[in-house]
């Protein structure tokens, strides 16, 4: 009504004007009104409120707090003096603690942590969010992974978080951390995926991380990184920081991993095995990928092939390079190795090659070394 009366005062005296400026408004309305019928001024408050309180109900239970203690010996400059020992005493040990989180992730007590959570632990307790607390057993750990698998016991199913598929998820998807930070109780962020399959974050082995802007601070390592179905799709482990504080980078494990990992644990094994291919593989340099007529350095480059292992028999040969891994992209050799730790031993992998400048697709057994 304002731009109408504006514009009849405008245009009194130019009935030409006033026809054309008539259409143009015409337009303008008509364009709004088929932009869609999902815009739209909403009526009232009510209607624009979003909440994230129902996802952390249903998760939150599953996330615990993971206390790991320790006795040092101390040493002494003056150990061994019987003078200073007279006095005061030998040396004694002393008691240190570590705080972390976990995620239950099977409802007989099977928790997924951080190795350097527990590291060099004598005890490990767990608390649940409902504020009971259990002794627990390392089922399994890998200091290279920075991941373990502890268990606790009750007459009772633990509540659980689903493992979701890390491999569907896209920058900018939404997603909630929920850990224990600085030991102040259970906390929730929220947060995007800001980037996927970061490396040489120095923090493990394992160069393949989601990268969230989502809160995570000193106590979180462990903790649930959850996408908007409920499902765990990470496991915070580091973040980049120069105060010690969020400064909204931080790195979690990626859940195919975790599963992979968490299923080795409840299989009994005393390690984490990595499948066998028998082939060796590096970098793709812009150089190599100018060579081999590449758009751009992208995969793993096959360097060299046992004579007898699966690769060989397949008919992978030096030279060629990894583009894909049962359809999955493989951008680099730490995509490679990422995603080669995420599969069976015993199971088939399609990889897809470019050999002598062709694609071509082939099936490798995945053997024990």
């Amino acid at each position: 009504p304002v731009v109408r009366q504006a514009l009849a005062e405008e245009t009194k005296t130019d009935p030409g004007l006033s026809d054309v400026l008539t259409d143009l408004l015409h337009g303008v309305e008509g364009e709004n009104a088929t932009s869609g019928p999902d815009k739209r001024v909403p009526f009232g408050r009510e209607e624009v409120q979003l909440s994230f309180a129902p996802l952390v109900k249903q998760t939150a239970p599953a996330v615990v707090n993971v206390y790991a203690s320790q006795t040092a010996k101390v040493t002494s400059p003056f150990d061994g003096d019987p003078f200073f020992e007279e006095f005061f005493g030998r040396s004694q040990p002393r008691a240190q603690s570590s705080l972390g989180s976990g995620v239950l992730v099977d409802p007989t007590g099977v928790v997924v942590t951080n190795y350097h959570v527990i590291k060099d632990a004598d005890r490990v307790k767990v608390a649940t969010a409902d504020g009971r607390e259990f002794d627990s057993k390392v089922l399994l750990k890998d200091e290279t992974l920075d991941l373990a698998v502890l268990k606790i016991t009750s007459d009772k199913p633990f509540p659980v978080i689903a493992i979701g598929d890390s491999d569907a998820l896209e920058v900018g998807d939404l997603l909630l951390a929920i850990g224990n930070p600085f030991g102040v109780g259970q906390t929730t962020t929220s947060g995007i995926v800001s980037a996927l399959a970061r490396s040489h974050i120095g923090v493990s082995d394992s160069s393949f991380f989601i990268q969230t802007d989502a809160a995570i601070n000193p106590g979180n390592s462990g903790g649930a990184l959850i996408n908007m179905g409920g499902q765990l799709v990470g496991i915070n482990t580091a973040i980049y920081s120069r105060s010690g504080g969020s400064i909204g980078i931080g790195f979690a494990i990626p859940s195919n991993m975790v599963r992979a990992f968490a299923d080795a644990a409840k299989a009994g094994l005393d390690f984490f095995e990595r499948p066998y291919v028998g082939a060796e593989f590096e970098a793709v340099t812009p150089q190599i990928a100018e060579s081999l007529g590449m758009e751009k350095p992208t995969g793993a480059l096959v360097s060299s092939v046992e004579a007898t292992g699966p690769a060989a028999k397949a008919g992978l040969k030096p030279g060629d390079v990894v583009l894909q891994l049962n359809g999955k992209p493989v951008e680099s050799i730490e995509a490679l190795d990422y995603r080669m730790a995420t599969l069976s031993i015993g199971t088939t992998a399609n990889f897809a090659v470019l050999t002598k400048g062709q694609q071509a697709a082939m099936d490798i057994a995945l053997e024990r070394a």
